[in-house]
């Protein structure tokens, strides 16, 4: 009898053991499997960036962007313009730009590290946007804080970070609802320089007319005792005797 209540408690002590261990391994949660950072899945997921992603696309900076994260620890901070903010444009901006221009205005709105809202009130002017140029001013982005207001200036356009789109230490997108223009792409271009006229080449001596005067020797010679010389003679000398006679 004892032997067999043993072996009932050593019974219940496997089970409740068994059970115990498939409960705690069925209440873990299964890890999500790491996929690569893709900026247009982010931005298509958010809504209202559908003008935004055509420009990556076609000017391809979205590979760059998604190599970047994922095949580096480099940092990147995206200011991303809302559709209305493309609508807030003049019309015909867009179609008005060379492909270049748009993948210009594309970088400008990328900043090469992770910059998160504290950060933004540290950040030296002019700040480094992939666009380069900085220091040229023609693509050189300012930005000011305000409490935990983020406020930028292109030159052109004035506008506030308005919401954080995304962030995970590597990666701050930032919703803006002004299209940063540099003035590198909407500046209008210096004409050319207007070529000065050709000198017109100075006559030569030689290249004048030749005005020489030739003098006939007749006539030399009529200069020099004319025709009625002798009659004139003959007079003077016909009055001359009258006046002694």
């Amino acid at each position: 009898m004892m032997m067999k209540q043993h072996l009932a408690i050593v019974l219940l002590v496997i089970f409740f053991h068994h059970c115990t261990i498939t409960s705690g391994q069925s209440s873990a949660p299964a890890p999500a499997p790491a996929g690569p950072t893709n900026i247009t899945a982010i931005l298509e997921k958010a809504g209202q960036y559908t003008t935004f992603i055509r420009l990556l696309k076609s000017t391809q900076m979205d590979d760059r962007i998604n190599i970047q994260l994922n095949n580096s620890n480099q940092g990147l901070t995206i200011f991303a313009p809302t559709d209305n903010a493309f609508s807030n444009l003049k019309p015909g901006t867009l179609n008005s730009f060379t492909d270049q221009q748009k993948a210009q205005m594309v970088q400008f709105h990328i900043v090469s590290s992770f910059l998160s809202i504290s950060q933004f009130q540290t950040v030296s002017n002019p700040v480094s946007t992939q666009a380069g140029g900085s220091n040229s001013g023609d693509f050189s982005l300012n930005i000011t804080t305000s409490g935990n207001q983020v406020n930028m200036t292109s030159g052109v356009t004035n506008t506030s970070v308005a919401n954080t789109v995304y962030t995970d230490g590597q990666l701050a997108v930032y919703q803006i609802d002004q299209v940063l223009l540099p003035l590198g792409v909407v500046r209008p271009s210096a004409p050319p320089p207007e070529t000065p006229p050709k000198a017109k080449k100075a006559a030569s001596p030689s290249d004048a007319p030749a005005t020489t005067a030739s003098v006939d020797s007749s006539d030399a010679t009529l200069l020099l005792f004319p025709r009625n010389a002798p009659i004139t003679l003959s007079l003077a000398v016909a009055a001359a005797a009258g006046l002694l006679s």
